[in-house]
């Protein structure tokens, strides 16, 4: 693995290539148009590159809706490493720029303050650093404030609404869904002088809130297609009623738990009834939260701890994955620890609390199965639970909850 030629993280962004314009509008305006897209724009007026766009991370489809929205212009877009794959080429002449998730990279601020300053380009981000697990917003990193400071550039934000809703991360499958963005500039160039981190924090915070649920219920969309709960469990791995964990399943409109039977449909609005008894939760972000407050309250106690014996496939490069045999996972709130063989070399990765904000996760990730990634600098690794099904979603929680109560003890000791 040491004679493996990393990434190149140092290689400066590039302006699209000119041939590569009409291949991404070919494959961008078609789609959008499908689906009736709409863009409000707000505070727009007179703005012209170069600028940050923070943008709201779906589906897919995100980036032809990206694509959309900032027509004539184009942008360098932050891409990860796994949309390198067979493509780096490609990516890099159409501007994109490589990050590996959830990593302290400096390297990424100096690439994003070349393409601001010496290409002049609209600069896409999509700090969520993941498709939303449930429609709602995930954890920003505290970083973003920082950045935006000191790079001194307007800040766009993008909120898009359907895109969800079309192709759940939890089922691709799509469906028809009319889409949506509200387009506002939140930060003129001449307010960065005068505003805080804490205050750009803020407005940062305030323009990323959505709840594609929600907005399906008041905009009366009707989503009829047949599985559109099928995989739900994913995400909804707690039964509300028993208190079970992983031990739910789902189907067509159906999720039920396996240990005491209770069952909810999933309606065309997107709301869940309970088949029979009290409907503990109809909208789903409210369930999705429910099973984040019982995580916290395991850790809080003591009694969290997850270890299994795992796969592990490296990402060193946009070549692809390389298998690395069987491991050992273990995530307590002393971090993740894991053990495997390096082809030959052992390997030992221990992430600290503090240096994971969230989990990047995947499910049924190209038919291997649920699991969660870590990235180091110059690695990413993908890796899969063998025994221990449907517990990808609690882990992601575990970490979030993990790193703010460490944040908040660092704060204390600080003050």
């Amino acid at each position: 693995m040491d004679q493996i030629k990393r990434f190149d993280m140092d290689k400066k962004p590039l302006k699209e290539k000119f041939f590569l314009t009409p291949l991404a509008y070919l494959l961008s305006f078609p789609a959008v148009w499908k689906r009736k897209l709409k863009i409000t724009k707000i505070g727009m007026e007179g703005l012209k590159p170069p600028y940050i766009l923070l943008c709201t991370h779906h589906a897919f489809i995100d980036f032809k809706v990206t694509t959309a929205a900032i027509f004539p212009h184009r942008a360098n877009y932050v891409v990860a490493i796994d949309g390198f794959i067979g493509r780096e080429w490609l990516l890099r002449n159409a501007g994109g720029i490589c990050k590996r998730k959830f990593t302290n990279d400096t390297k990424l601020f100096k690439q994003i303050k070349y393409s601001l300053e010496t290409l002049k380009y609209i600069v896409a981000i999509y700090p969520e650093a993941r498709y939303s697990l449930c429609g709602t917003t995930a954890i920003l990193p505290e970083s973003l404030g920082k950045m935006v400071k000191v790079l001194k550039h307007p800040v766009v934000m993008l909120n898009m609404h359907g895109n969800y809703l079309s192709q759940p991360v939890w089922n691709l499958k799509e469906r028809k869904v009319n889409l949506a963005a509200d387009m506002t500039q939140i930060i003129k160039k001449d307010e960065l002088e005068t505003l805080s981190v804490d205050e750009i924090n803020q407005r940062i915070n305030q323009a990323f809130v959505y709840d594609e649920y929600q907005w399906q219920k008041d905009n009366h969309i009707t989503i009829d297609f047949k599985d559109r709960a099928k995989n739900l469990h994913k995400v909804l791995y707690q039964c509300p009623s028993c208190l079970k964990e992983h031990e739910m399943d789902s189907d067509h409109d159906q999720i039920w738990c396996k240990a005491c039977g209770k069952s909810y449909t999933m309606g065309v609005d997107g709301q869940l009834k309970a088949n029979q008894g009290v409907t503990e939760f109809s909208h789903i972000p409210d369930w999705y939260e429910f099973e984040r407050k019982y995580v916290r309250k395991e850790i809080e106690s003591g009694n969290y701890h997850f270890e299994d014996t795992v796969t592990i496939e490296s990402l060193p490069n946009a070549k692809g994955y390389i298998p690395l045999g069987e491991g050992k996972l273990m995530h307590t709130t002393s971090g993740f620890i894991l053990e495997g063989d390096e082809k030959g070399k052992p390997l030992k990765l221990i992430k600290e609390p503090l240096s994971l904000y969230s989990l990047h996760i995947e499910y049924d990730y190209f038919g291997k199965g649920d699991c969660i990634d870590l990235s180091t600098l110059n690695d990413t690794y993908y890796i899969y639970p063998l025994n221990r099904k449907n517990v990808v979603t609690k882990l992601h929680f575990a970490v979030e909850e993990i790193y703010k109560i460490e944040k908040a003890k660092l704060k204390a000791a600080q003050s």
